[in-house]
């Protein structure tokens, strides 16, 4: 009988993004990911809205229909007859409709101050895409049912799928927009943002800001108890980070438009109880000779580089949080060392008992590069005081006069082939291992080749190098090894290997001179 083959069914996300390659062509992907995510965006906003309007002709308020304060008041989105899905839908199949899609854009963001400057701008018009390509991306996410299970978040799910494959399919030097999901669950278990002001100052497409909300949710807390803060340099990215909170429901101040947080902070008094970010790596000539000298962000420190902005994000931070605010946040592994004025800023920060915790990551983790890159936790409050996580109480000890190295660039998974991720239960144990060592009455013990919990009086030692494997302890894995016998072993070995190559050769020679030839190897 023959054997019976079964065809693995694509997922939603899969289908979608077959559709969406065909839009590919001469459009590149950091073009085509607004018109991708855009259309998500506008079945999402629509299946809502019919949902509500259902909703309201059950109640017998059918006057009201065409009234968006009924829509505002349960969070949904109103939307004009042209704007709506069905109505696009229709349309599919016309000429003009790249031109239908980005008015109905357009209506949705006139009609719902909350999304101003959040959806794409005539983008449809402007690429000249493919008309029937257009229509088979229309086709194939007509098919998904966004409020079918809506404890699946079928949405949220589909978007965080295109902004990873989006960010991959970009590259190196590009993709700016996303940090990989596995690095943002670790720094979010890490500092565990519960209740309060939350802020990235480089949110890029909000990432960091889901994965606090799914934190808060996981530990069942509640939402309405964290404000978010947030700026992006990229215009285009701002609309994504807009798009993306909006499709979930989150609210948040991103300020009045895309801009730079060092020359236009949109957010100058403010003061967060968590912050979480991946500032641009290194970046140059982040401000000009005689510019942001006098920067009250700086204050009490030496003014950053103007050669790299590495510090420059560091202080902003620093000088953004609360009393007993936390910073998580990604850096370049050149910022752990070096002199000049970021040798003296990173001495005061030790010295001043902000720095809680150093965390080399492993390579390939991120889709932009492949070096290595830390993760840097900054604590205000690392005096003895206690925390209420959902139904735990946490004690922690003074930890003012140490620093945690954790070293995990032997942890991880394969992800995508060629890049390494973090799966579940690794980042339970680091997030462990970080709160056990916070805490007083727990088993905390220094790890080979893992973690340190240096002191101050160590890393001064060291000039205040926040290398982690200046620290951590290595084990010689050759110490109980004899070389000599070891070495004697391998060239008799090697010798053996040569003999039989050459008896080979001589055997071979053998043959052909019996069949005539004369052959020299």
């Amino acid at each position: 009988m023959a054997k019976k083959t079964t065809t693995k069914e694509k997922s939603i996300e899969e289908s979608l993004w077959d559709a969406a390659n065909k839009l590919r062509g001469s459009i590149e992907p950091s073009e085509y990911k607004h018109v991708v995510l855009g259309l998500i965006f506008l079945k999402f906003a629509s299946d809502k809205f019919e949902d509500r309007r259902k909703e309201l002709i059950a109640e017998g308020k059918e006057k009201y229909i065409e009234m968006k304060e009924f829509y505002n008041m349960k969070n949904v989105f109103f939307l004009a007859e042209t704007s709506r899905w069905s109505y696009i839908i229709k349309k599919a199949k016309q000429d003009d409709i790249a031109l239908q899609i980005d008015t109905a854009l357009n209506q949705i963001e006139k009609n719902n101050p909350s999304l101003k400057g959040a959806l794409p701008d005539n983008y449809f018009s402007r690429l000249g895409l493919d008309k029937s390509k257009l229509a088979s991306l229309l086709d194939t996410i007509n098919k998904i049912d966004t409020q079918k299970d809506k404890a699946q978040d079928i949405v949220g799910r589909v978007y965080e799928y295109f902004l990873s494959k989006f960010a991959l399919a970009e590259g190196k030097g590009k993709g700016e927009f996303y940090t990989p999901k596995s690095i943002v669950n670790l720094i979010a278990e890490m500092i565990e943002p519960y209740k309060g002001i939350i802020y990235d100052p480089a949110c890029g497409s909000g990432g960091m800001f889901v994965q606090s909300i799914k934190f808060i949710e996981n530990h069942h807390g509640n939402k309405q108890e964290i404000s978010i803060y947030g700026q992006e340099y990229t215009n285009t990215t701002y609309k994504l980070a807009k798009m993306n909170l909006a499709i979930r429901g989150i609210s948040a101040n991103l300020g009045e438009k895309a801009a730079d947080t060092f020359g236009n902070d949109q957010h100058k008094d403010l003061k967060a109880d968590y912050i979480m970010a991946n500032p641009p790596f290194n970046q140059k000539d982040w401000r000009g000779e005689n510019e942001l000298v006098d920067d009250p962000r700086w204050r009490g420190y030496e003014v950053p580089p103007k050669s790299n902005a590495n510090y420059g994000w560091i202080l902003n931070m620093v000088s953004k949080l609360s009393d007993d605010g936390v910073a998580g946040f990604i850096l370049a592994n050149g910022a752990l060392s070096g002199g000049g004025e970021e040798y003296k800023i990173r001495r005061k920060l030790v010295e001043n008992n902000l720095v809680e915790a150093i965390v080399i990551l492993p390579q390939n983790m991120f889709y932009t590069t492949n070096i290595s890159v830390t993760i840097w936790i900054l604590n205000k409050n690392k005096k003895t005081h206690t925390r209420t996580i959902g139904d735990e109480i946490r004690n922690y000890r003074d930890r003012e006069e140490e620093v945690l190295f954790l070293d995990l660039r032997q942890i991880g998974e394969p992800f995508e082939k060629k890049f390494i991720q973090f799966g579940p239960g690794h980042i339970l144990d680091i997030a462990k291992t970080y709160h056990d060592w916070q805490q007083t009455d727990s088993d905390y013990k220094d790890v080979p080749e893992y973690c340190y919990s240096a002191t101050k009086a160590d890393i001064e030692k060291k000039d205040f190098s926040l290398i982690p494997s200046k620290y951590i302890e290595f084990v010689n894995r050759d110490e109980n090894i004899d070389f000599d016998t070891k070495m004697t072993a391998l060239q008799s070995e090697l010798s053996e290997v040569l003999r039989a190559q050459e008896q080979s050769k001589k055997e071979l020679l053998e043959v052909f001179k019996e069949l005539g030839y004369a052959i020299e190897l």
